[in-house]
C-alpha cells in the first residue's frame, strides 16, 4: 500500500413496504414504511460498507455476506461494518471520511440525522465531524418520488494508518 488517498463510492437501493422496521445509518425510526432486504435492509450502512470495501480495493458487500447465505438473513448491518473496518485496517488503512446523501420521501431524516452521523463516525472509527449525511427527496420522480423506494450513496475517503 502506498500513503496516498484512496476514494469508493458505494450505492444502495431498497424497496420500502408498510409494516416493516426501518433503521437507517445503524438509528431505528418511527416510520409506517420500512427496507425490505435480505438482512436488516439498512442501505445506509451496506452503501457505506461498499464505499470503504471499493476504498481499500476488497469485495464488495454482497461478495462478502451473501444475501442466498441464511446465516444473513435478517443480521444486523452493523455487523457488516465492524467486519469491513476490520478487512480495511488488515490492509495498513484507515477510514479519513464519510460522506452520504440518503434519497427518500419518509421518513424525514432531520429529526434523526445527528445520530445517523455519529452512529456512522463510531461504527468506522472516524471523528463525528469527518462524517456528513444530507436528505434528499425524489420531487414525486420514480419510484424514491413515489415513496416506493429509498436510496443511499455513499462516498468515503481512506489513508494509511
Amino acid at each position: 500500500m502506498n500513503d496516498l488517498p484512496r476514494i469508493g463510492l458505494g450505492i444502495d437501493v431498497h424497496r420500502l413496504e408498510a409494516g416493516r422496521p426501518c433503521r437507517l445509518a445503524g438509528v431505528a425510526f418511527d416510520s409506517p414504511v420500512g427496507p425490505v432486504g435480505h438482512s436488516d435492509g439498512d442501505a445506509v450502512l451496506h452503501a457505506a460498507c461498499d464505499a470503504v470495501l471499493g476504498a481499500a480495493g476488497l469485495d464488495d458487500l454482497g461478495t462478502l455476506f451473501s444475501d442466498r447465505d441464511p446465516a444473513n438473513r435478517g443480521r444486523d448491518s452493523a455487523e457488516f461494518c465492524t467486519e469491513a473496518l476490520r478487512r480495511v485496517r488488515e490492509r495498513g488503512l484507515r477510514v479519513l471520511s464519510l460522506d452520504a446523501v440518503v434519497e427518500t420521501e419518509a421518513p424525514k431524516l432531520a429529526p434523526r440525522r445527528a445520530a445517523m452521523r455519529a452512529r456512522l463516525a463510531a461504527l468506522f472509527d472516524v471523528p463525528e465531524d469527518r462524517v456528513n449525511l444530507k436528505g434528499k427527496t425524489g420531487e414525486k420522480v420514480d419510484a424514491i418520488g413515489r415513496g416506493e423506494a429509498l436510496r443511499a450513496t455513499v462516498v468515503a475517503l481512506l489513508g494509511p494508518r
